[in-house]
């Protein structure tokens, strides 16, 4: 029994005239723009820094720093900034302060007692680490979030 090649499984050579008619007929072109050869080599075509695409006009630009609705820069984060959104949302999980969602004062021990945990991990993780006014942020944060926390645990 001999094998026989069907011609539809035929496959066409690289330079063969049907290759090339049909690359045009797609409407694009593949064009390598890695900066290293398989060898590992630089390739002296390949541009320095690879090219961004362009964005769209109505895309908000890269460059620009992100607002928000009030069209205000955003505020840098730092590490004082990260404990107090931290010990803002575990206010809101202890009912403290009303939902911004809801404006209705909601109270998720759980998730509360989640957020304090999270920041006396990150209290022990960083300790020795921090500059002192973080540090006494921190730990009046702690402070003040378990101390409530412990009374509402104890009404309950």
């Amino acid at each position: 029994m001999t094998a026989r090649a069907s011609p539809s499984l035929a496959c066409a050579l690289p330079g063969d005239a049907m290759d090339q008619d049909s690359e045009d007929r797609r409407g694009f072109r593949v064009t390598d723009r890695r900066r290293f050869a398989e060898t590992g080599e630089a390739r002296p075509e390949a541009p320095a820094t690879p090219e961004e695409p362009p964005a769209p006009a109505d895309a908000p630009s890269r460059a620009a720093p992100a607002a928000t609705a009030g069209n205000e820069p955003e505020e840098l984060v730092t590490f004082s900034t990260f404990v107090l959104g931290l010990s803002t949302q575990a206010l809101l999980h202890l009912g403290e302060i009303p939902n911004p969602m809801t404006n209705r004062m909601e109270s998720d021990l759980p998730a509360a007692k989640q957020v304090i945990d999270i920041l006396g991990m990150l209290g022990e993780k960083t300790r020795n680490n921090l500059e002192a006014g973080e540090q006494t942020l921190l730990d009046s944060v702690l402070y003040d979030l378990r101390m409530r926390y412990v009374e509402l645990v104890g009404k309950g």
